[in-house]
């Protein structure tokens, strides 16, 4: 399949390509092993552990991502969480009231509201009965001011993930494609980060909110060419992971093998919890999922949701969102908390 040729600085907004990122103190002297008297920073002078600013480049965090992920350090940039890092491609890439993006629904509602807050037009391609990307209708939706498709894989809220295929499709039409990863380490595929060198428009989030067990530190990650990091480099806030981030990732990350074992587990115990609600009449339909949830059809949504809350169950009603009408979401919880809900919803069946 031909590709488009891609010039990268080209695709940026003229006033971010002019901006020069703000340059801190630790910007001007990076040598910080050494035990020499700071007072560059107009920091507390007395230590407490925490009076210190952060590496704004965070590089021994990059530096262990890299060796997990296998992506070269220059091709990764950290936010506080994947939601700060979509902020940035919008900042840096759309020009307010004038680009817009494709959107594929059901999806991601961030991307939604990231459009909201820049001022970015979007339009929605639905994904199809399978849940998978139209690639016909969303070529067919392409302008002169299209800039960007945004891609959720594995989906949310549907689980599954898109098919490569389709993906390498979009990829080949010029415009930069943006897919959100959060729950790749839950699925057998590939993660799209290892298409980098292919893929110059290719930009890859990820999170350590979900497999990594780390949502209450905020941090999320992003792959790309490196011309592009350096484009949200400019528009980054210059201490945007705290020490305690920092510090919390690093330490979580220094044994690879207790996330892996994790992760086998939510899987068995996803695969076990299909089994479960498929026996049970009220559950018209279990939808095949790459994630860590599961979606899935009811007879009366609104009705079992409410049943749930009053069994002290929090689910996701997502019976709002396109293609999923009487549909639940519901993450894999540990073995007792999914024995719980299959127990309350085997009441709900036979009362």
């Amino acid at each position: 399949m031909k590709r488009e040729k891609i010039d990268i600085m080209n695709m940026a907004r003229p006033s971010v390509k002019k901006l020069k990122p703000y340059a801190s103190a630790k910007d001007e002297f990076k040598d910080f092993d050494q035990q020499l008297i700071y007072l560059d920073a107009n920091e507390n002078p007395y230590d407490n552990g925490l009076n210190r600013y952060p590496d704004p480049h965070q590089s021994v965090l990059k530096e262990r991502i890299s060796e997990l992920k296998g992506v070269a350090v220059e091709k990764i940039l950290l936010g506080n969480g994947s939601d700060e890092i979509l902020d940035m491609i919008f900042r840096v890439f759309f020009e307010p009231a004038k680009d817009n993006i494709i959107i594929n629904t059901p999806t991601f509602g961030m991307f939604k509201v990231l459009c909201g807050i820049n001022n970015v037009n979007y339009k929605e391609v639905s994904l199809t009965e399978e849940f998978e990307l139209d690639v016909t209708k969303i070529v067919e939706s392409i302008d002169e001011n299209t800039k960007a498709i945004f891609v959720c894989s594995p989906n949310n809220p549907t689980g599954n993930s898109m098919k490569k295929e389709g993906v390498e499709a979009l990829l080949s039409k010029g415009l930069l494609v943006v897919i959100d990863e959060a729950y790749i380490d839950f699925s057998e595929k590939k993660s799209w980060n290892q298409e980098l060198d292919k893929y110059k428009n290719l930009i890859v989030t990820q999170t350590f909110s979900k497999a990594y067990g780390m949502a209450g530190i905020r941090l999320g990650v992003c792959y790309a060419d490196s011309e592009i990091i350096t484009l949200l480099k400019k528009v980054k806030m210059p201490y945007n992971i705290s020490v305690l981030t920092q510090q919390t990732a690093l330490k979580q990350l220094e044994d690879q093998r207790v996330t892996e074992q994790e992760v086998v587990e939510i899987v068995e115990n996803r695969k076990k919890l299909v089994r479960e609600l498929s026996g049970i009449n009220l559950v018209k339909k279990v939808y095949p999922s790459d994630s860590n949830f599961l979606l899935i059809k009811v007879d009366d949504a609104d009705l079992r949701y409410n049943e749930l809350i009053g069994h002290d169950l929090v689910i996701r009603n997502r019976s709002k969102e396109p293609l999923c009408e009487n549909c639940l979401r519901i993450t894999i919880g540990t073995p007792s908390e999914n024995k719980a809900l299959i127990k309350s919803l085997t009441y709900l069946d036979t009362k």
